[in-house]
């Protein structure tokens, strides 16, 4: 199996939000049963959830007619707050990744297709504190962030965020945790695949001694 090195001793690390650091599910799945009543526009909020990571407008142009996205998106985004924050969890290992960036004198960042301000309501909410959050940014556009803060890492569950990564010239840290399976994650060319974030803190303690596998 193949090594790597590192030439950064305490690397920033951005991490994407929903299905890595959270379980957004439950608290989506709330907010679009929500929007359902409000509009009177049936949304498959179980469905929903199941394809967490792209930017909310394109899963509404699944329920919703092209000239009524924008001003659904703004209703969705208003409804957030009261339906879907207290709702969400951490996943395990979320804050010990945090921590375990910190412990390496490195700085963590948020980098999230979601709405910045609520990105923030989530981390606060569950005092989870990174050293930045940016939102409104998917896949490869992520890479923008990524670039400006000069982050060496970047960990995600979507095959969006392995594509972000790359563009940035970031490893890619890919996370079971969300719609994709190891082996998915695996093909669509991350550079590390790890079951969860509980496999983060040792695995970045390999990273920066030049120890730790590809996957």
């Amino acid at each position: 199996m193949a090594r790597m090195t590192t030439t950064s001793a305490a690397p920033t690390v951005g991490f994407d939000l929903d299905m890595t650091l959270i379980d957004s599910r439950p608290g989506i799945r709330a907010c679009y049963l929500a929007l359902s009543e409000r509009t009177g526009t049936h949304v498959d909020a179980d469905l929903a959830v199941t394809r967490l990571g792209p930017p909310l407008e394109q899963e509404l142009a699944h329920w919703f007619p092209a000239e009524r996205l924008a001003a659904t998106a703004d209703l969705y985004r208003s409804l957030y707050p009261e339906y879907a924050i207290a709702a969400t969890p951490a996943l395990t290992g979320a804050r010990e990744a945090i921590e375990a960036v910190r412990r390496s004198g490195g700085r963590a960042i948020v980098v999230t297709a979601k709405y910045e301000p609520n990105a923030k309501l989530h981390l606060d909410h569950l005092g989870i504190a990174p050293d930045a959050v940016i939102g409104d940014l998917w896949a490869e556009q992520k890479a923008v962030a990524l670039r400006e803060h000069g982050a060496e890492i970047y960990v995600g569950d979507h095959l969006g965020d392995i594509r972000g990564a790359r563009t940035a010239g970031a490893h890619s840290v890919a996370v079971a945790t969300g719609p994709y399976t190891v082996d998915e994650l695996r093909a669509a060319g991350a550079d590390t695949v790890l079951a969860d974030l509980t496999e983060f803190p040792a695995w970045l303690a390999d990273y920066r001694d030049g120890t730790a596998p590809r996957a």
